[in-house]
């Protein structure tokens, strides 16, 4: 009678196996806050469309994937993704425009200019506008524009910086030795009228004369009077410089 074959033996158990298992575990928590680390940057409507995606793979709920998210809809770039497309000041885009729209739409653009900055906005008038020569008192009837410029302040946060500009044409008077004084003196006349009769908030608001040492043009004869001008600048908040 033929023997029969003994049966192979059990692979012996070293009670070390949950090893293998643990470092699986350890690995796929790492990579999944690892991937939280990398949407950092995301704002936080991406990063919640990327939390349900997750949710909805790992419990087998959904077959969306989190790839299948079209995430480049926001304003901030993710992670690793090239900037060409926001390299032209997102965070003032949105201010610009509605700067611009506020101006169309109070028939202002033929008497103030808009320019964004990387400083901020600026609404700029011309000194005329506002003043009489050599003088920083508002003129009566200009304030009106000051009035509808007031009226766009009051729609959104941010602080406001004045600043006065002149020419280079010398100024010696007993209130004004030098432009300083009037640059200076037209600045904080602005200033004071938003917050002592508009009732603006004074903590945002700060005043700057720059004398005849910024222009914007030559000072020859035919472009002097556009370096004389008040710039209203509407200086981005901290979240909009982050972005």
């Amino acid at each position: 009678m033929a023997r029969k074959k003994n049966a192979p033996a059990a692979e012996e158990l070293t009670g070390d196996e949950w090893i293998a298992t643990y470092s699986d575990t350890i690995t796929l928590l790492l990579t999944f806050f690892i991937l939280l680390y990398s949407f950092s940057t995301v704002d936080q409507q991406k990063l919640k469309q990327v939390s349900t995606a997750l949710q909805g793979v790992l419990s087998g709920s959904g077959a969306v994937g989190v790839l299948d998210f079209n995430t480049n809809n926001g304003s901030v770039p993710i992670v690793g993704e090239s900037l060409n497309e926001y390299d032209t000041f997102p965070r003032e885009e949105g201010m610009y425009n509605k700067v611009k729209q506020f101006i169309d739409e109070n028939n202002l653009s033929s008497i103030v200019e808009i320019q964004d900055d990387e400083r901020g906005v600026i609404i700029q008038l011309r000194d005329n506008i506002l003043f009489e020569s050599a003088r920083a008192d508002i003129i009566e009837e200009s304030k009106i524009i000051l009035d509808k410029i007031n009226t766009l302040m009051d729609s959104f946060p941010n602080d406001i910086m004045i600043e006065g500009h002149t020419d280079n044409l010398a100024i010696n008077t007993f209130k004004y030795e030098s432009n300083w004084e009037l640059s200076t003196a037209r600045a904080v006349n602005v200033v004071r009228y938003f917050v002592e009769t508009k009732g603006q908030r004074p903590s945002r608001f700060s005043a700057a004369g720059y004398g005849e040492y910024q222009p914007i043009v030559p000072n020859d004869v035919n472009n002097r009077a556009k370096n004389r001008r008040v710039n209203i600048l509407i200086v981005p908040t901290e979240k909009e410089k982050k972005q």
